[in-house]
């Protein structure tokens, strides 16, 4: 690891393509040497400047003297910065040709391409900031919405890290009280401890519980709640989807199977993302190429947060309707009932009865009813409520998954001391939770498993 650290890296760290400016960055112990060697500024030599500062320049290629760009380079000395090494950052035109021409250079003169996630790894192993807050920067990257970004910042601040740490320490120091129980049996201390330990944990599993049940909502808000629109070929799904979003991104047309593939957008209502899946639509069909579009609907419901169950209320209730409302009797599912604009035969009362469901009329080209199924949509998916200030929201399935292992050990501990198992065998699951916790943070987690997590993130971060 030590080898690993002391590299140069160096990656663009903005999107590559045309925009005013391009961002190169560099971090490591020979940073400084090897933009000395291809940055040349008027004033003075880029050592004698200081801490933070913005140098203004031009980057010369040192075998030619040719001018590759006019710059603006940002000096950021150890142990202060986001790496807690040398860093520097170039600021270059946004071309494609200028941030790679410089990035070349930089490899040219000793560094090494960064791997993905490698600068925030080195945040995390140089321990500037921990494992929890490392994943938090990817989440900020990729926040779909003002909500989405709230939890990461928080988060990236450790407010999730602190949560945490306080329910380790309680569980660290229900196993010394274990300890001292062990190791000084003279002072008939054991039915203390179970007492003790008994009330300590289950104040902890409430805590584990909250934080998973707040769990939910974190994840919806982060990933986005999956949508399903679903519904008989020519039903409008398409039309749907165009009016949600606001723009026309599926084809529409009056041939029954136009829409073959799903086809995915984001929208956000209120904060919250909703990742909206239009489907093709079910019916009997012996195109080869439909009939597989079909079946990756019906593995999309599966796989649905929400489903928008459309039907056309133009039209007397068929019998593939009837069977995709018996698909989603046991489903999130609002049941939205198109062509409103015209003569409704369909019974909405009746269909919200029998099903249970929530009905919405609207009309998709005509865009009636859009707002009101829009808020049907927020009343269902925030049964819960998704108010993130007054309590910590864990967004991240890797740490929801810890905690719910966590969860089972915690319990495992309530189960073991009520039928009076002695004391080391407790301290085993609390362990094992101790250290299930610590993986959320990083203070117990396997090298492997680091690396894994951050090839998730982009290059330059």
């Amino acid at each position: 690891m030590s080898a690993y650290l002391e590299d140069t890296i160096a990656a663009i760290s903005t999107p590559v393509g045309f925009a005013g400016i391009g961002i190169v960055r560099m971090t490591g112990l020979k940073s400084f040497y090897i933009i000395d060697k291809i940055f040349k500024s008027k004033a003075k030599a880029f050592e004698s400047y200081e801490d933070k500062k913005i140098i203004y320049g031009h980057i010369i290629n040192p075998k030619d003297g040719i001018v590759i760009d006019e710059v603006l380079v940002s000096k950021m000395i150890s142990p202060n910065t986001y790496t807690r090494e040398d860093v520097v950052e170039i600021n270059c035109h946004g071309g494609i040709i200028p941030v790679k021409n410089i990035l070349n250079l930089l490899v040219d003169c000793g560094a090494r391409l960064a791997e993905p996630g490698e600068f925030t790894k080195r945040a995390f192993l140089n321990g500037r900031i921990d494992l929890a807050q490392a994943e938090a920067v990817i989440d900020i990257i990729n926040s779909k919405t003002n909500k989405s970004l709230n939890i990461s910042m928080k988060q990236l601040g450790g407010s999730i890290s602190r949560t945490i740490s306080e329910i380790r320490d309680s569980i660290l120091e229900m196993l010394a009280h274990i300890e001292a129980s062990i190791d000084y049996p003279e002072y008939d201390i054991e039915d203390v401890s179970y007492d003790l330990i008994l009330d300590k944990t289950k104040s902890t599993v409430e805590k584990v519980e909250q934080l998973i049940y707040n769990a939910e909502n974190g994840r919806l808000i982060r990933e986005g709640v999956n949508t399903a629109i679903i519904g008989k070929p020519n039903v409008g799904k398409s039309s749907l989807l165009n009016a949600l979003i606001g723009e026309s991104r599926a084809i529409v047309t009056e041939i029954a199977g136009t829409t073959r593939d799903t086809i995915e957008e984001y929208i956000n209502i209120e904060g919250i993302p909703l990742k909206i899946i239009d489907t093709a639509g079910i019916r009997e069909t012996e195109n080869i190429i439909e009939k597989m579009g079909i079946e990756k609907t019906v593995q999309i419901l599966e796989q649905s947060d929400l489903v928008l169950l459309m039907l056309d209320g133009s039209l007397e209730l068929e019998e593939q309707d009837i069977a995709l409302l018996e698909l989603v009797k046991d489903k999130k599912a609002i049941i939205v009932v198109n062509k409103a604009d015209k003569d409704s035969i369909v019974s909405v009362d009746n269909i919200a009865k029998t099903y249970d469901k929530e009905v919405v009329e609207i009309s998709a080209t005509q865009e009636l009813g859009i707002d009101i199924l829009k808020k049907t949509i927020l009343d269902l998916i925030s049964a819960k409520g998704f108010e993130i200030e007054s309590f910590e929201i864990i967004s991240n399935i890797r740490h929801i998954n810890l905690l719910q292992q966590s969860l089972i050990c915690l319990k495992s501990v309530i189960n073991t001391i009520d039928i009076s198992m002695p004391l080391e065998i407790i301290s085993i699951d609390l362990k094992e939770a101790w250290n299930l916790l610590g993986e959320i943070t990083g203070d117990t987690i396997h090298e492997n498993l680091i690396d894994q997590i951050f090839k998730n993130f982009c290059i330059g971060k």
